[in-house]
Parts: C-alpha cells; sequence; structure tokens
C-alpha cells in the first residue's frame, strides 16, 4: 500500500501574497481558510479552499530564505504537491526504500503544528514533493 494519504495542498510561491489573494481570492473567488507565519517569522503560508484540497500561498518573508533565490531564478509559480500522511518520518521513510529518498536530513515546521517533509525533486522526476502529519 502506498504510503500517502489524499492530497494535502497544491502550493505556488509568490513575492507578495496580497497580490496573490487580489488573483485568488478575488478574481477567482477562493475562500481563505487561514493565513500563518511560521519558522521564526521567515515565511508566511495562506490556504485558500480548493474543495477537496488547499491552494497554499507561500511567501518568503526574510531577504535570506532560501525561496527568495526560486522567486529570482523561476518567478512566482508553482512549487510542490504536497500530500498528508500518518508520519511523516515512516512515510518518508517509505519512500526512500521506493528510490525517492528526501531532501532534508529532519522534518520541518508546517502549519498547524504539523511537520512536512520534502522529498528529492529529481528522484520524482523533477516535481517537488512534500510530506504532511505528525
Amino acid at each position: 500500500m502506498p504510503p500517502l494519504g489524499p492530497l494535502d495542498h497544491v502550493a505556488i510561491v509568490v513575492p507578495d501574497t496580497e497580490a496573490a489573494l487580489a488573483v485568488w481570492r478575488d478574481r477567482v473567488g477562493l475562500p481563505v481558510l487561514f493565513t500563518e507565519v511560521i519558522q521564526g517569522g521567515a515565511i508566511r503560508l495562506t490556504h485558500l479552499d480548493l474543495g477537496n484540497t488547499h491552494l497554499q500561498l507561500v511567501e518568503p518573508l526574510t531577504a535570506d530564505h532560501p525561496l527568495q533565490l526560486w522567486l529570482a531564478e523561476h518567478g512566482p509559480g508553482l512549487h510542490h504537491l504536497c500530500w498528508q500522511v500518518d508520519d511523516v518520518a515512516q512515510a518518508g521513510a517509505d519512500l526512500a526504500q521506493r528510490g525517492l529518498p528526501p531532501a532534508e536530513a529532519q522534518p520541518h515546521q508546517a502549519p498547524q503544528g504539523k511537520r512536512a517533509l520534502f522529498m528529492e525533486r529529481a528522484a520524482a522526476g523533477g516535481v517537488q514533493v512534500e510530506l504532511t502529519g505528525k
């Protein structure tokens, strides 16, 4: 059985959450579920309701955050797909055994007290995969 649960969110990186909300909330009509600043004030995550999953707006708030470089290289846009799992560490280990290793040594802080783990992009055919859960 695959270690992945349902799709948790689709994330886009944005330089300005308010400008992105003008598109996704105001023009498209997606309701905002919550906004949270995490990782010691380094990143703002805003979740909008897509019906059966979330659209996550990811805004780096510090000049030295790695997503600033990502924005400079790629511009705003799709960054990753994230799946819900019961146990982030276990799901990461299960995927590693299947040839999709973690890109991080340890899970990182995610919104609403969850943990998350990014997997190696190259091993997923160039798609950034994230796991979130406990």
